[in-house]
């Protein structure tokens, strides 16, 4: 496996809210900026839900578009993440057969951190040709 290391600026969009009983139903286009082993940008879709006990969830879509070590091309990573009574759990995986040109074949996991409002990633990949 490979490691990518950098940081990300995030734009989140609103596009739609429902709120019902027990809950609030929300979308939101992505946008991001990746700088360090991941040159790029990516687009996505993310759908919220937001408790009125504080727990929430969501899943997203995203393509990041650009070069991993220098090898261009473009792949989706798709999120799951959960809330719960101050306890949080994300999930973010390459999708399988996402990856274009150069980066075909890429599969693995990327954790998020959020550090004094700044993101960063930590992508632990493998590519088929290696």
């Amino acid at each position: 496996m490979n490691l990518a290391h950098g940081d990300f600026d995030i734009t989140i969009t609103p596009q739609a809210q429902d709120a019902g009983a027990g809950s609030t139903l929300g979308r939101m286009t992505l946008e991001k900026m990746f700088r360090g082993d991941i040159e790029g940008t990516s687009k996505g879709e993310m759908l919220t839900a937001m408790m009125e006990n504080d727990s929430a969830v969501y899943a997203a879509i995203e393509r990041v578009t650009g070069t991993l070590h220098g090898r261009r091309g473009s792949f989706v990573l798709v999120h799951q993440g959960i809330a719960k009574c101050g306890e949080q759990s994300l999930k973010i995986v390459v999708a399988p057969d996402s990856g274009t040109d150069e980066l075909r074949g890429i599969a693995g996991e990327m954790k998020i951190l959020i550090e004094e409002g700044k993101h960063s990633y930590i992508l632990d990949y493998s590519l088929a040709d290696e």
